[in-house]
């Protein structure tokens, strides 16, 4: 009988902010493991030559640094489940990329190389990466496969994992050895300047799959990295896989290069502006609703999601028919839940999980509504999110019991609130996910406080290599100038 690869199926992925004084732990993690892990990965059905068995996945959204212990026990749990159950052909990892422990570096560089020396040298790994992870030598030493989202915002997050599965499954099918090669390209720029919906990003990805065939690769990623961590191995990077170590090469050669050479036209790609002047701004637009950002506190890059300043501003220009989608202030929800729908009372929201960052805010509010509602997060819904949509003034807030992004309309549709009949809607995040960017007569972006602040520059960073592009916008570099972060 054929022998049938033994794949395990793992991840950890936490997009981490160490600016932020807010850790990710226990409570924060979403555990899939079994069944139910196996489920999520529908293209597995694809390769019914390769024996898949899920161990175990951890996820959170996008916080602080992850606490050490929560780290170190989910680091033993998966080492002892591929201990347990090898030997493995192969390993499909679905990781993030800018994962980080508190007190720690390089974090998925530390996972691999532990995974590495469990699973032994000829079991294949594979590895799927946003494009906002952060790459490090370590990590290419430890993997055979890597591969990155190709897209920001992430419509192709589903892509990347089926195409990161199908590379380990030819591997393993046609016992093939692929080479990697790994250039860091001295560039740190958040994700809201190089959205792959506005050039130049949106041709620098495009020009992959071309770049892909005229070199003969198996795969082509350019990572944009993530700036809000202060590391050695936070920069820009080019990662090509191929069967030819000179092509391969060359390749990443070629699209660091382009990479660095469009480096000065990364912009924002939607009107920015001060808190003060992107609400000034939206006042004066006659069609609506007016989408604003508040960038500096998106809970999706790291933020806390409980900086109410944007709020405080709003209420200080007395803008009315707006709603603020929305504020993590769990003491907050208790209140109204204990007042009671039609109560007004007085609360202090906000600055409560970052209070380096934010200052609260004392309002007078009426509560319009009460939710408990499934935690986003998790699909298996096993985690509740209290909710309270409360009028202040002229504004209508949701305040929440947990950090919570508000990317689909049936979130806000279920909580009774019709996003159309607003003129401006303000939600913590940067560039606008597909539906909020239909929905939006205008997209705007506040550079607003927070620990994802875009003035990145002002951040004191203290482990990035230096120089680093615009950091040092004078600086040169070329592919051969390599560094090993």
């Amino acid at each position: 009988m054929t022998h049938k690869p033994r794949v395990a199926l793992a991840g950890l992925s936490c997009e981490c902010c160490t600016f932020s004084p807010l850790r990710s732990g226990e409570d924060d993690f979403i555990l899939v493991s079994g069944d139910d892990l196996e489920q999520e990965y529908p293209f597995l059905a694809q390769h019914p030559d390769l024996h898949f068995v899920p161990l175990t996945r951890a996820r959170a959204l996008p916080g602080g640094s992850i606490e050490p212990r929560f780290y170190q026990q989910f680091k033993a749990r998966l080492l002892d489940e591929l201990s347990e159950g090898g030997p493995w052909d192969g390993v499909f990892l679905h990781l993030h990329g800018a994962a980080h422990v508190y007190g720690g570096q390089d974090l998925e560089g530390d996972l691999l190389a532990a995974i590495r020396g469990t699973v032994g040298p000829r079991c294949l790994l594979s590895a799927s990466y946003d494009l906002h992870g952060n790459v490090s030598t370590r990590v290419i030493d430890n993997l055979d496969i890597l591969t990155a989202y190709r897209t920001a915002p992430h419509v192709d997050w589903m892509l990347t994992l089926e195409r990161a599965c199908a590379l380990l499954a030819r591997c393993l099918q046609e016992n093939l050895k692929p080479v990697m090669s790994f250039i860091p390209v001295p560039i740190l720029l958040p994700g809201e300047m190089t959205s792959t919906e506005f050039e130049p990003a949106a041709g620098l990805y495009g020009a992959i799959p071309e770049l892909i065939a005229s070199h003969d690769l198996l795969d082509a990623s350019l990572l944009i990295g993530y700036v809000w961590a202060d590391e050695p191995r936070s920069t820009g990077a080019v990662v090509t896989v191929g069967l030819n170590q000179a092509s391969t090469q060359a390749a990443a050669v070629d699209l660091a290069e382009n990479f660095w050479s469009l480096r000065h036209q990364f912009q924002f790609g939607v009107p920015t502006g001060s808190v003060d002047q992107i609400i000034a701004q939206a006042r004066l637009m006659t069609e609506s609703p007016v989408v604003i950002s508040d960038s500096g506190d998106n809970p999706t890059a790291g933020g806390a999601g409980d900086t109410p300043f944007v709020l405080g501003r709003l209420i200080h220009h007395q803008v009315a028919s707006t709603l603020v989608a929305g504020l993590a202030d769990a003491p907050a929800v208790q209140q109204c839940q204990e007042a009671g729908v039609g109560a007004e009372l007085n609360l202090s929201l906000g600055g409560k999980l970052d209070p380096v960052n934010a200052q609260p805010l004392d309002v007078c509010a009426k509560v319009l509504s009460l939710h408990t509602v499934p935690w986003s997060l998790t699909p298996s819904s096993k985690r509740m999110n209290d909710m309270a949509v409360v009028q202040i003034e002229g504004i209508q807030v949701i305040l929440t019991q947990r950090r919570t992004p508000f990317h689909h309309l049936k979130d806000l549709c279920a909580l009774g609130l019709n996003p159309k009949a607003f003129r401006i809607i303000v939600v913590k995040m940067g560039y606008l996910v597909p539906e909020l960017e239909e929905l939006a007569s205008s997209a705007l972006l506040a550079l607003s406080p927070g620990a994802v602040n875009q003035d990145f520059a002002q951040m004191n960073f203290t482990h990035i290599q230096r120089p680093m592009f615009p950091l040092d916008a004078e600086m040169n570099w070329q592919p051969s100038q390599r560094c090993s972060p």
